[in-house]
Formats: structure tokens, C-alpha cells, sequence
């Protein structure tokens, strides 16, 4: 989706994406997958972002590789760090803000090293507020 882009920055508008995402008839929730950098204009990246009135969501895997910091890759931390993105994405659609529960899936991710650090799981304050 060319008009998201920011030649600029040289990273995808995270807003512009997720405003393209559609919903079929039954479905309740779509998350959309990005192999691109993403942005919101006041903030260097985001992983991803949501969308509850619509009940979508955008997640970008660029900066969850190993590779993108010139490090080895390793699949299973890779596959670790998409879970926890999707999953704290998914929250937002049922409604969740941010935790600061730090160990909460959706504590919000300022840097990858906040989202090795969270889970991929809703800590006890946050599942009961899932508004289905």
C-alpha cells in the first residue's frame, strides 16, 4: 500500500494500514500482518496497533527479527516475540488498554526489550475486562 508509505521516514504509516483492513460478513476480528516498519507520527516505530471500533489490528514483524539489529536469527524468539505482539494487538480489539503489569501481554512494548520481557498471556487485572 504505497500511500502509507513515508519516504521520509522510510517506514509505513501504521494508521493508513490498519484503515485499509476490512472485515468480511462473521468475522469478529482481523489482524493484519506486516513484514514492513511501521509508524505513528509520534513515536520512532510501533509493532503494531488496534483498532477497537472496528475490531482490527495491524502487526509489523520487521523489528521483532533478530536480523534487523544485525544479530543471528533465532526462529523460536522470532515466533516468541510475534505471539506477544498479536495477542497484546488482539486485546486492544477487546478492548484493553495498556497494563503496567510488566509481565502482562499488554503492557505496552517502548522497545523489544520490553516485549521479551512481558508474556503472552492477559494478567489477572486485565482478563476479566476482555469485552467479548
Amino acid at each position: 500500500m504505497s500511500q502509507a508509505y513515508n519516504l521520509q521516514r522510510k517506514q509505513y504509516f501504521s494508521s493508513k494500514l490498519l484503515a485499509s483492513l476490512r472485515k468480511s460478513q462473521g468475522e469478529e476480528r482481523v489482524v493484519g500482518i506486516a513484514d514492513v516498519d511501521l509508524y505513528v507520527p509520534r513515536l520512532n516505530f510501533v509493532f503494531g496497533e488496534a483498532d477497537i471500533v472496528s475490531g482490527t489490528a495491524v502487526v509489523s514483524l520487521c523489528r521483532l527479527r533478530q536480523e534487523y539489529y544485525g544479530l543471528a536469527p533465532d526462529e523460536a524468539l522470532f515466533l516468541e516475540r510475534a505471539t506477544k505482539e498479536i495477542v497484546h494487538e488482539l486485546g486492544h480489539t477487546f478492548g484493553l488498554g495498556h497494563c503496567p503489569n510488566n509481565k502482562c501481554v499488554m503492557h505496552f512494548s517502548n522497545s523489544l526489550a520490553d516485549t521479551d520481557l512481558k508474556g503472552a498471556s492477559f494478567c489477572s487485572s486485565c482478563r476479566p475486562k476482555i469485552i467479548f
